[in-house]
């Protein structure tokens, strides 16, 4: 009998939003940490469902975020339920919070950690807070103390000791995300994903992903298909594409920040780096960090 799934709560996510789900053959669940690729591989997953460049719909109204508390639970749910497309639906769960069914794939993206940690350091200045409050029914906790600067922030991020169900975009929440989906990719229906495999060769990725979700794609549409995954023709369509269906992005565009790897690289001195290397060394097998930190 499988274990129960863990149940990981923030102020903005409640994995328990997923208990009773009822999924249908074919579902794909896209489970990243946070700003390490998934929208990016929400829209690959909504070109090959539609095969047009532009889907029908906002990415978001597409591809729900199940377990964000900024839309009530029966209104994801009814949505879902009203779908007739190929359903593809987003979580920043790890997967042993979310209940395991043989006929639905599961997605994880992979970014290196730092990255994913300067690119959230930035995101947190896009988000609208007081909409975000509203929205989750979250009380202004008194006045706000201001962040440290990027690399400071950084480096404070790398020496905390937090616990994965408390801090799920802490350093040990992204490797315990991370190698519970390297521990499941024997399965034939988890599926790894490496951004800096986005972005070397995003055709080649897209491809593999059609290959895997049993996609056929007519050969004439393929050019198409893979610009519109681009990062600059999804920056051009942000309006569209960011994940801001209750207005809780000051800019859209700015979600699209930078999409290149090595920005949190460039912050830290060859000693810092290497501190950082022995910290994950601790969380997660050798062949896992080989091939997430190549």
């Amino acid at each position: 009998m499988s274990k129960a799934p863990l149940r990981y709560v923030s102020p903005d996510e409640d994995s328990g939003r997923w208990n009773g789900f009822p999924f249908r053959r074919g579902d794909i669940v896209i489970s990243t940490r946070s700003k390490s690729g998934t929208t990016w591989l929400q829209m690959i997953c909504a070109l090959l469902i539609f095969q047009v460049p532009d889907p029908p719909a906002p990415l978001a109204t597409l591809s729900p975020w199940l377990d964000a508390l900024i839309t009530p639970k029966e209104e994801v749910y009814r949505r879902l339920e009203a779908q007739q497309h190929r359903r593809f639906i987003k979580t920043h769960t790890p997967l042993d919070g979310i209940p395991f069914d043989e006929r639905v794939t599961y997605m994880v993206v992979a970014r290196d950690p730092l990255d994913m940690a300067v690119s959230l350091y930035h995101q947190g200045d896009n988000l609208n807070r007081a909409r975000v409050r509203q929205l989750t029914g979250q009380t202004e906790s008194g006045s706000r103390q201001e962040r440290a600067p990027v690399r400071e922030w950084l480096l404070e991020w790398i020496e905390e000791d937090a616990s994965p169900l408390d801090e799920m975009d802490s350093l040990s929440g992204v490797m315990w995300h991370l190698s519970d989906a390297w521990d499941r990719r024997g399965r034939s229906n988890v599926v790894l994903v490496h951004y800096d495999d986005l972005l070397l060769d995003l055709e080649g990725e897209m491809r593999r992903l059609a290959r895997l979700l049993s996609i056929a794609v007519p050969a004439p549409l393929w050019p198409t298909l893979i610009n519109a995954a681009t990062f600059t023709t999804m920056r051009s369509r942000a309006e569209r594409l960011a994940p801001n269906p209750s207005g809780i992005l000051k800019n859209p565009a700015a979600f699209f920040r930078r999409g290149t790897s090595g920005s949190g690289r460039e912050l830290l001195t060859e000693s810092e780096l290497a501190h950082y290397c022995d910290r994950v060394n601790g969380m997660a097998p050798q062949a896992l960090l080989s091939w997430l930190l190549r």
